[in-house]
C-alpha cells in the first residue's frame, strides 16, 4: 500500500527513499519540491500550506492507486504549516520494475496533485501575499 502522509515536521527525504527500495524495483524516481526564493520578480519570505486533510489523503491515495495496481510502490509526503526558503514542501517517489513507468508515474502524480488535491499554498512575499499563484495586496 502507498505511503501517504501530510505532516508539519520536516520531510526526511532519505527515509522516504528507503521506503521504496525492494528487489522487484529497478527504477525509482523521486521529486522533491522545495520553497524557492524568487517567483519571477517576487521575493518570497515564506510559504504556508493548509489542507482539507481527510480529503487530501483520499485524493492522494487515488493518484497512487493505478501505479500500485500495476505492481509499483508510491510514497507521497506533503508538508503543512509555515515553510522557509529551501524547505522541502513535497516528496513524491515512484518505484517500478522499469525506469520509464517510474518517471511517468512521478510526473503524473505531481501534475495531478497540483490540480486535484485540496492542499493550498499561501505565499508571503515582499509585496503582499498570493494564494495559489494569485497576487493579493494588503
Amino acid at each position: 500500500m502507498a505511503f501517504i502522509r501530510l505532516q508539519y515536521e520536516p520531510i526526511d527525504v532519505l527515509a522516504c527513499y528507503q521506503k521504496m527500495k525492494a528487489p522487484a524495483f529497478g527504477g525509482i524516481v523521486t521529486f522533491c519540491g522545495t520553497v524557492r526564493e524568487w517567483t519571477g520578480e517576487l521575493q518570497t519570505a515564506f510559504i504556508e500550506y493548509t489542507a482539507y486533510e481527510e480529503m487530501a489523503v483520499k485524493e492522494l491515495r487515488k493518484l497512487a492507486a493505478p501505479i500500485e495496481a500495476a505492481g509499483g510502490k508510491v510514497v507521497i509526503v506533503h508538508r503543512l504549516g509555515p515553510l522557509e526558503i529551501q524547505d522541502e514542501a513535497v516528496f513524491i517517489g515512484v518505484a517500478t520494475a522499469h525506469r520509464q513507468e517510474a518517471f511517468e508515474g512521478c510526473r503524473q502524480i505531481i501534475d495531478q496533485l497540483k490540480e486535484t488535491v485540496p492542499i493550498w499554498k499561501k505565499e508571503i512575499n515582499t509585496t503582499g501575499e498570493r494564494w495559489g499563484g494569485e497576487l493579493a495586496h494588503d
